[in-house]
């Protein structure tokens, strides 16, 4: 399990790091495609329960939010949010009156696969999008993966106390202290070796901010993996997919970073933003 898990990485790193360096429509091509993925993977999760979210309107909204966010930021989502609700919820009305009982949990559902996934998701193309993005990616994105791995083999070797027996029985506090201490200090040594192979372009990636991300990135992520273990678990499947060997699904590879993604966001808009103000504009 472990060799497939590190073989796939090692096969989709360059790709990820090339597709954050080029940005522009080729990082949102990749985004638009792992995210409707997700979100295809997230339809078939709850229709395994027995539940019928409107699989292409969840997939449809999904691709929209996140195009969206390439073409115009945050500019549209004062209309876009509110026809995705209204056109999903006259989707599920045709659906009971067709004789679906159920249509207002799966209302529901198809609204948690728009806004979670695709939401939440189109925040990796808000990020790339912020002046010298590519840094804050590269700086957001691995203190996720060294809380994550620190978690794993720290709680392997060390965990005696369960994090959250019901949702994941492997976890353990120590892990997670262990992947938290591993991201606030790894972060920093990674901006390090940004500087000293002359990469790192931005000024305002400083140790300080990079510790800070690795706080952000260790302590809440986590959630998003509990997050997604809960569906799994109410709906009886061990992984939302099989595309990736050792790692299950897409959905399964991207949970933590659909919450490192708009919080890595709202923390460097406000490292920005205390710099544009200390300069006085």
């Amino acid at each position: 399990m472990l060799f497939k898990r590190v073989l796939v990485a090692l096969v989709l790193l360059p790709i990820g790091i090339a597709a954050i360096n080029a940005g522009g429509a080729w990082f949102t091509a990749i985004i638009v495609l792992l995210l409707g993925l997700a979100a295809f993977e997230y339809v078939q999760l709850f229709r395994t329960g027995g539940m019928q979210p409107a699989g292409f309107f969840v997939v449809a909204g999904v691709v929209l939010l996140a195009l969206a966010r390439h073409t115009a930021g945050f500019d549209h989502d004062f209309w876009l949010l509110p026809l995705l609700v209204l056109s999903a919820m006259a989707v599920h009305l045709v659906a009971y009156e067709r004789g679906r009982d159920q249509a207002a949990t799966d209302f529901a559902i198809t609204l948690g696969g728009i806004f979670y996934i695709g939401l939440l998701g189109s925040y990796f193309i808000a990020l790339r999008k912020l002046p010298d993005g590519q840094w804050w990616l590269l700086a957001t994105l691995p203190a996720v993966w060294l809380a994550d791995s620190g978690a794993y083999f720290i709680g392997s070797s060390f965990g005696r106390h369960k994090l959250s027996p019901r949702l994941s029985p492997n976890k353990s506090w120590e892990g997670y202290l262990g992947g938290l201490l591993l991201a606030i200090v790894g972060t920093p040594a990674l901006v390090t070796l940004y500087w000293k192979l002359g990469l790192s372009s931005t000024s305002l990636l400083t140790l300080e901010h990079a510790a800070l991300l690795g706080a952000a990135m260790g302590i809440l992520p986590t959630l998003g993996d509990l997050g997604e273990s809960m569906i799994k678990r109410q709906m009886g499947v061990k992984d939302s997919g099989n595309l990736l060997p050792g790692h299950g699904g897409i959905f399964d590879r991207i949970d933590s970073w659909l919450w490192a993604a708009p919080l890595g966001y709202l923390i460097i808009r406000l490292i920005i933003n205390i710099h544009l103000s200390q300069l006085g504009l």
